[in-house]
Parts: structure tokens; sequence; C-alpha cells
């Protein structure tokens, strides 16, 4: 049987071992070198500039997505890529600053089904090649980019610390999954193609009332830009204009002002990813189902890939050791994944689900399952010792 000790040295062991084996790879180094990663037959491109000295934890990363999205041509989403390769960056005083091309010039040009497995091969790539802290990776975009934002977001809540949404559409997404990554939503007041100025102030409503629900959860903050269109600024040092209450614009039209720092980045630089939450919720049809590391894990719970609805809530209880199942959408098919951060794997771990049965036990540590999680997600945060079903049977 591994402890505790012996299991926290394996676990730094495999991942030298797997760092290593990442920089050997030369067909991979090469596409990171080059900019340019493949899925498939489908490359996304990216821009990148390293900004200032790495703390102890590395990078802070900052994915940046460009607007245009639908075109007969490639010039449209090729000058915004570029633009999209300096409207941010003069904000990040310190971390690498990503631009990928989105991969078709579609709508949904950052949420391709390719998009997902390149975005999951470019944060791996980030943490091994270039010191990326795994636990500071941000999202942001503008216009299609902001569209990016919303479908992406809540698909990969468990790699980003926090999002920021300007001047997109949701496309009726669900954002249930953000209840451990914050949002930030900007739109001008006067931006009526696709409703979005109406729809953003909605969407505000929606994550109001995931918050009542869950109050400790879904962070989540709203600007409506005064007397603006489409285009406004939120990558400005200055202050700008904004909505006191989004609220009462959307119902009665009255216009009340307040100035605030609108700054995307300085929005998201206050967050840090936990990866080991104890609560999770999560939407079983809002997950991608092409990922390289499978679209089976989401923090510390794993589903089958044929499941593709329901909800999944779960709490981790450190102080009794143990796991409560609140709901099970899934017919008992969740899979906890645990390591020693996250409960006392040296007790008895008690499993419990909200019609009261409870089944008690030791969990052995594996390194079968080490080996697994961390071949799935490429993350050291997420190499875990121990797995228990959590069905009832």
């Amino acid at each position: 049987m591994m402890n505790s000790q012996e299991a926290r040295q394996r676990a730094k062991e495999l991942w030298e071992e797997y760092c290593g084996k990442v920089r050997e790879d030369e067909a991979r180094r090469k596409e990171f070198e080059e900019r340019c990663l493949v899925y498939g037959d489908v490359q996304m491109k990216f821009g990148m500039e390293v900004i200032g000295e790495a703390g102890p934890e590395g990078y802070p990363v900052y994915i940046a997505l460009h607007g245009g999205g639908e075109a007969p041509f490639p010039d449209i989403n090729d000058h915004q890529w570029w633009h999209m390769g300096i409207y941010y960056k003069n904000s990040v005083e310190c971390g690498i600053y990503i631009n990928p091309r989105g991969v078709r010039d579609t709508w949904d040009t950052h949420a391709n089904p390719e998009s997902y497995p390149l975005y999951d091969r470019l944060i791996e790539d980030l943490i091994v090649y270039s010191n990326a802290d795994p636990n500071r990776i941000y999202l942001l975009g503008f216009s299609a980019g902001g569209d990016g934002v919303y479908l992406v977001g809540p698909r990969m809540a468990d790699r980003f610390a926090a999002l920021h949404m300007s001047a997109g559409h949701p496309n009726e997404g669900s954002m249930v999954n953000l209840y451990h990554t914050p949002i930030q939503l900007q739109v001008g007041m006067n931006d009526y193609a696709y409703d979005r100025n109406h729809v953003t102030v909605q969407y505000q409503m929606y994550l109001d009332s995931l918050q009542g629900k869950n109050p400790d959860g879904y962070v989540h903050n709203v600007y409506v830009h005064v007397d603006k269109p489409h285009n406004f600024r939120d990558n400005s040092q200055e202050y700008q204009q904004v909505m006191i209450d989004n609220c009462v614009w959307l119902h009665t039209g009255l216009v009340n002002r307040r100035m605030v720092d609108a700054n995307a980045v300085h929005f998201l630089r206050e967050f840090a990813r936990d990866p080991y939450p104890t609560h999770i919720i999560w939407d079983l049809s809002v997950r991608d189902y092409s990922a390289m590391r499978g679209p089976e894990s989401f923090y510390w719970l794993s589903v089958p890939a044929d499941v593709r609805e329901g909800i999944v809530d779960v709490r981790l209880e450190p102080e009794s050791n143990s796991i409560i199942v609140e709901r099970d959408d899934t017919g008992g098919r969740i899979t906890a994944y645990l390591n020693d951060r996250m409960l006392n794997l040296d007790g008895v771990v008690t499993l419990v689900h909200t019609d009261g049965t409870k089944k008690r036990g030791m969990l052995e540590r594996s390194e079968e399952v080490m080996c697994k999680t961390l071949e799935e997600r490429g993350d050291e945060n997420y190499i875990f010792t121990s797995s228990l079903a959590l069905g009832e049977e």
C-alpha cells in the first residue's frame, strides 16, 4: 500500500517524467514553436508573446479570441486575428499573451468541434514549454471572440481561472458549469445586432439566479457601456462610462451612469483557479465530446461520454471525510478522483446519497490512477491517486 508521502513523491516523479516526454516529442515541440497546432485536418495558428518575469508558480496566460466569424474569404478573420494580437496585450504587465486564429471562417469560429482539443493541447504545451501557471489561465474575447468565450468557457471551466466576454452572444448556452469560474460580461448600450445589448443583461439576470441558489459561487459582473455601439473600450487604462443599474435600463429604458475600470485584463488577473473545489455542479449537456483528454472529466469528477444530458451535484466534506452526492442524473455512473489534498485517504471515506444511503471504506492509492489522470489532463494539479465509483450499488 502506498502512503501519502510516497504518493506525493511518486506524483512529482511522474510529472517530471511526463514533462520530459513532452519536451522530447519533436513533432509536438515543432508545432508549438511554429505556432500552429494540428488536430486531424484542422490547424490552429496562434500568436504568442511573453511579457515580464515569471513568478514562483509560473506565468499567467491570457488567451484572447478575435472577432470576425462567418466569412466567404479568410481576410476578415485574418485581420481580426492580427488586431487581437495587440488589442489586450498592453494591459498585461506580466504573463503570456496568446491570440489563436479561429479554426474555420464560421460564426462559431472559436468553437468548432476541433477547437476544444486544440485549446487543451495549447494549454498543456504552455505549461510544459513556457512555464505557464495552470491555475491562472484566462480566456477573453470580443465580438465573435465573445461568442467563443460563452461557448468554450462552460465546456472547459475546469481549465480556466476566469473569463471575460465582450460584445458577443451566448446562443442560449448554459452557464451552470461556471460555479467556480468568474465571468465578466460587457456590451454597448446600442449594440442592437442579434439583440446583444438586451441578451447580455438577460444573462446577467440568469447568472444572478444561479448565484442566488449558490451564493458562494457564480461570481460575475456586467457592464453596459452608455451610448456605445458594438465597439467600446474594454482595454483602456482610463475609466469608462457604464450603466448603474442594467436591469432597470432593460425594463424601463432609464439611463443612469457611473465611471468604472472596465479593463478586461484587470478583472481577470484578480482570480486563480482552485482545481479541487469542494462543491461541483456539472451540466453534462455542456461538455466537449472530442477533446484529446476525453470529455469524461470535470475537475475531480468523471462521467462516461455516452451520458449526454443531466445534472451532477457532488460535494466534498473534509471535516467528516465524506463525499455527498446531492444529485445524480447519470444512473450511478459518476466516478470521483481524489488525492491527499482533498480528503484524508489514510482514514475511512464515507459516501452519502441524498436518500440517506451511506457507504464507508478505505481507498487504495494507485499508480495506475495517477498515470491515467495525468495523461488525460496534462496538468500536475490533476494527478489523482485514488478513485471511487459513486453509484449506490
